[in-house]
């Protein structure tokens, strides 16, 4: 699979699901507008590895969540690496948040940075690419658009709030040769920290809630954003892609693949 000469956009290129995604895209000849808040200072290996491979990089910094400055910077950096054909929005902001005691404030920096900055960057992107015709839309979402954290019910709202927005997305701009799809990421290595919770048990021992008992990495997700980029996704649209190893099919602590001290099995 290649993306030759393709126009990335990815929304955090800061994260550690965004530096892998745009390396493993360089591989495969993207060229790139990243958006960092660091303003690529976090990201100078990787912007040093998208130079090796022959490609380019616009790095910004603006508010996702006003039109008017994402519309302006893409525009902008087309001069430089051509008008955007894929969209990759990895925003994943996570903050603690109980339904009881959840201030108003929290909530909505939660859903603004998760859920309102998907729809202002579709919409963004998604005229570009409809004036082409063309266009890939990847949502980097969670397994908590489905699941509850148990720690954070404004989390899990913004990702359920993108799953719909990705559904809607997909019937109106696949009219206008726009593939829009969804990647559900389960855990990784660290969510038993973020995930924490005094309600529920569902990251203690998480690793070996996963039947295999290896968690997924940012490279796997890299390779699936990839796929959805490229050609060989073209007739999937709409799709809702749970990449959590079988991890929400089998979560409950009874016959987990968890070694007894002796070397056994559950």
């Amino acid at each position: 699979m290649n993306i030759h000469n393709k126009t990335v956009f990815v929304t955090d290129a800061d994260s550690r699901s965004g530096q892998a995604i745009v390396q493993y895209l360089a591989d495969a000849g993207a060229r790139f507008v990243l958006n960092s808040i660091s303003d690529g200072k976090n990201i100078q290996p990787i912007l040093d590895h998208v130079k090796q491979k022959g490609s380019e990089a616009v790095v910004i910094n603006v508010d996702l969540c006003r039109r008017s400055a994402v519309a302006e910077a893409l525009q902008q950096s087309s001069a430089q690496v051509g008008t955007v054909d894929v969209l990759v929005h990895n925003n994943d902001l996570m903050k603690p948040a109980s339904v009881e005691s959840c201030d108003e404030a929290t909530f909505l920096e939660v859903l603004n940075h998760n859920a309102k900055s998907a729809l202002v960057c579709t919409q963004a992107a998604g005229e570009i690419m409809a004036a082409k015709k063309s266009g890939k839309i990847i949502y980097v979402s969670s397994i908590h658009a489905e699941k509850p954290t148990g720690s954070s019910f404004a989390y899990s709202a913004s990702k359920g709030a993108v799953k719909m927005l990705s559904h809607e997305a997909a019937l109106t701009l696949g009219r206008e040769g726009i593939q829009v799809n969804t990647i559900e990421l389960g855990p990784v290595e660290g969510d038993d920290e973020r995930f924490a919770s005094d309600v529920s048990h569902l990251y203690e021992d998480y690793q070996y809630k996963v039947p295999s008992t290896v968690l997924g990495t940012f490279e796997d997700l890299a390779n699936l954003v990839l796929f959805l980029a490229s050609d060989a996704s073209r007739y999937l649209n709409g799709a809702d892609i749970r990449m959590d190893g079988g991890f929400l099919m089998h979560y409950l602590d009874v016959k987990m693949n968890k070694p007894w001290p002796e070397g056994g099995a559950t």
